[in-house]
């Protein structure tokens, strides 16, 4: 049992809990809880390293043997250092290192989601959640977006990076992508608050790049110049901007409304 917190598994844990850069340097990143954990091992993510607590849960005392049966690394850890270590409130008592996966588009994609220079970590990670619940063939990131594997991100995302491909892409890279769409090119359509075409007033059913930009600064000037068409989320109500996920979810089951009747 690993009861020091020198222990080089644990140090390795919490560096990559704590820095983007190590989250970067070793293309791995760490998931907590049950169900986070279950999901991953489900789809198939390649668990690294598994960590359980000395008093788990019932659930993950469970996932854990299931885990270890299937012949991945799994250490146990004193009760109060997992909870030195945890990076929720209410620790389940197992967490992992899951290496990152590059999850190519498939083949005729139709919808793809932008998020450009989100930095709210809820936020990302509430829209990678939305975008899988909707069907999104894939969520594509600009270079000004928070870390997409920073620990509330993936806790607000609730599995959505085992089921998503996630593209990291300047605006160059992703107006190529969409011109160069085979058979059709998909349309950029970008999320204004003002002066632009109300969405359900929009052909969402053709092949769409769906851009969503910050709740502060709004879409990129690269985003407006891409743009083939604006769309707004009409409010009668006397507010001045949504929440950039609450924005998001309108529009992307606005698209569902419209592709499954």
């Amino acid at each position: 049992m690993i009861t020091s917190i020198q222990n080089p598994k644990i140090q390795r844990v919490r560096s990559l809990l704590q820095r983007r850069s190590s989250r970067e340097e070793e293309q791995a990143f760490v998931i907590e809880g049950a169900r986070l954990i279950h999901e991953a091992y489900q789809s198939g993510a390649p668990l690294d390293l598994v960590l359980i607590s000395s008093q788990p849960s019932p659930r993950a005392a469970q996932l854990a043997e299931e885990i270890a049966a299937a012949g991945i690394s799994l250490e146990k850890v004193s009760a109060e250092l997992f909870a030195r270590i945890s990076d929720t409130e209410n620790p389940q008592g197992i967490l992992a290192i899951v290496r990152q996966q590059s999850r190519p588009l498939r083949q005729g994609w139709d919808f793809l989601v932008v998020a450009d220079g989100l930095r709210d970590p809820g936020n990302l990670g509430t829209l990678l959640r939305t975008s899988a619940a909707a069907a999104a063939d894939g969520v594509i990131l600009t270079p000004a977006c928070v870390d997409v594997y920073s620990p509330k991100v993936v806790r607000s995302a609730m599995g959505a990076h085992f089921r998503l491909s996630i593209l990291h892409k300047t605006w160059d890279e992703i107006i190529t992508l969409c011109r160069q769409r085979p058979g059709q090119p998909a349309r950029v359509l970008v999320s204004e608050v003002n002066n632009g075409t109300p969405c359900w007033q929009v052909d969402l059913r053709r092949p769409l790049a769906l851009v969503i930009g910050s709740e502060a600064e709004g879409v990129s000037s690269a985003a407006k110049q891409a743009a083939d068409q604006r769309i707004i989320i009409p409010m009668p109500g006397q507010v001045e901007s949504l929440n950039a996920a609450v924005a998001a979810g309108i529009l992307l089951f606005e698209v569902v409304r419209q592709r499954y009747p």
